[in-house]
Order: C-alpha cells, then structure tokens, then sequence
C-alpha cells in the first residue's frame, strides 16, 4: 500500500495569462509543484474542464511529477482562465478572473476524504471558496484534516469577510502579506501593527502560527508566543508570478522535515526570491538553488 499524501492542496489550478504567454497556474497547483520538486509527497484537488485547456494542464501537471487522479473533469465548466499583468516595476501583479470556472465545482467525494484525512498538512485558500458548491466541498474536507494551512491569498472581489473569517476559525496556520493583514484587521477593528496584530490573531482564532510575508523585506513568524524574523533576499526581479507560492511549499517542506522555525521561515524567503529571479510561477526550485542563495545571504 503506498504512502499518504504528506500535504494535499485545495483549489484553482488555471492558466496564467500573462502580456507574453500562456502558463499554467494558481496558487494551490503552484504550491503541490514546489513542494514536489523540493521532495515532498503532495497532490492537488481541483478540477479542470473536459476540454483542449483542461487536457493540456492535466499533461502539464503529470509531466511535472504531479499525480492529477484528484483533479476532477467537469463536462460543463471550463477551465480557468486568468489575466495577469505585471507593473510597470515589476513588483506588483494584478489579475482578472472570471466565473464560473471548473474549479468552483469541486465535488466532494469520499477518495478526496480520505486522502485528507491521511494527509499530514491541508493547504487551502480564500479564491476556491468564492463558489458554494467548491466551498461547502472545502468546509467538509476541512473537518477531517490534521493541520490546516490557510494562505488567504485575497483577490477582489472573490472573496467575503465571513467566509474570511471562518477560514481563518479552522486553520492551524495562516500565511498572509502586508495588505492582507491590513484589510483584515480592519474588519475586525484592531490595529494592523504586526507586533500587536499577529498575536491578537491568534489567539481571536485559536492558530498555532502566524506567517507574515514583506516581499523583498522578507517574513516575519509568530508561534504561540515566539517571533523569528528572516530578512529578503537582493535578486533581480523577473516576475514575481508564483513567489508566495513557493515561500509557502519552501516552508512546509522545512516544517514537516521538524526543521527550527527561523530555518524555516530563512529557506521560505530563499525560495520566494529564486522564483522572483526566473520567469513563471513554477520554475526549477531545487534544494541546490535554496543552499546557493542561502550561501550568498
């Protein structure tokens, strides 16, 4: 019998369309791949349309290394399908997304249940819970996951406060960045002042840890009390496409392996800023490439 999956991965998988090409995407796809190719068992439940696009992603992801047996097909959906265009800087990515799309028809079934419930990790998002059909398939998987990881990952206007929130309520760990922390506690009328606000977090929701990603400033982490910091590290941008994805895999492949919390959180931001220098969301991310910028840092 082989192994459970080691982190499963909730949501969209769609392409990226870019000013200057097509590529696969998504954030819990682009999660599962990172967390593949720095060698950790993870799959991916999403789904994608019975159609020319969905058919080439399913290829895409199986050339990657990534067994798409969880990745549904929907006879009467497509497959998503999202703008994205970088600024004028390079730093800033904006996207334009569309719905309904295969993706917010995830259906429950009892192999994704068991799947999770064998899982050590479970990463899910806010954009895949924008559906009710996808959504209620993610608030019952959510009850037999071991470890939650929330990565908000808010994209206007796909997402509301009180799914938000309840999101938040089930996680044992959430990754968010400066302006999602900001429109968070917001709504929930404290200051968004990291040292004050992470905490206050925790303990509204009950989390474990809190990851707080500054781009090129690097990432902050609180756990139960404890804060480690890792500063960024100085890359020349390409695109910034896929960068908290790979911060994310880049951290729980360290927090499964029981690595400390600064070496996960250092290794996390070295694997944001690899992806930030190469274009695409998934480009080659190796241990080789972690321990080069590690060196340099």
């Amino acid at each position: 019998m082989p192994a459970p999956t080691t982190i499963v991965c909730f949501g969209e998988t769609l392409w990226d369309v870019l000013p200057s090409s097509r590529q696969p995407g998504g954030a819990p796809c682009n999660v599962a791949l990172h967390l593949l190719q720095l060698g950790q068992s993870a799959q991916l439940i999403s789904r994608v349309g019975d159609e020319e696009l969905g058919h080439e992603l399913l290829t895409f992801l199986v050339a990657r290394g990534l067994d798409p047996e969880l990745v549904q097909l929907s006879h009467s959906h497509l497959t998503g399908m999202v703008k994205a265009n970088v600024n004028t800087n390079g730093q800033q990515v904006n996207y334009r997304i569309v719905q309904p799309l295969a993706w917010d028809y995830i259906q429950f079934t009892q192999k994704l249940r068991t799947v999770t419930s064998q899982a050590n990790i479970m990463v899910y998002g806010s954009l895949a819970a924008r559906s009710q059909v996808s959504r209620e398939t993610l608030y019952r998987l959510l009850q037999y996951a071991s470890f939650k990881v929330f990565d908000l990952n808010l994209r206007p206007p796909h997402y509301s406060r009180e799914v938000v929130k309840y999101l938040l309520k089930q996680a044992d760990l959430v990754k968010l960045n400066e302006r999602e922390l900001t429109e968070v506690m917001q709504w929930l009328g404290h200051p968004a002042t990291p040292h004050s606000a992470l905490p206050w977090l925790a303990q509204q929701f009950n989390l474990r840890a809190i990851c707080l990603t500054k781009g090129a400033a690097g990432a902050s982490l609180y756990i139960d009390g404890a804060w480690w910091h890792s500063a960024g590290f100085p890359v020349t941008v390409a695109d910034p496409v896929g960068c908290g994805d790979a911060f994310l895999a880049a951290f729980l492949a360290s927090w499964v392996a029981g690595q400390p919390p600064a070496q996960c959180l250092r290794r996390a931001c070295a694997a944001g800023a690899v992806v930030a220098s190469r274009h695409g969301a998934t480009p080659t991310l190796t241990e080789m490439d972690l321990h080069a910028i590690l060196e340099k840092g």
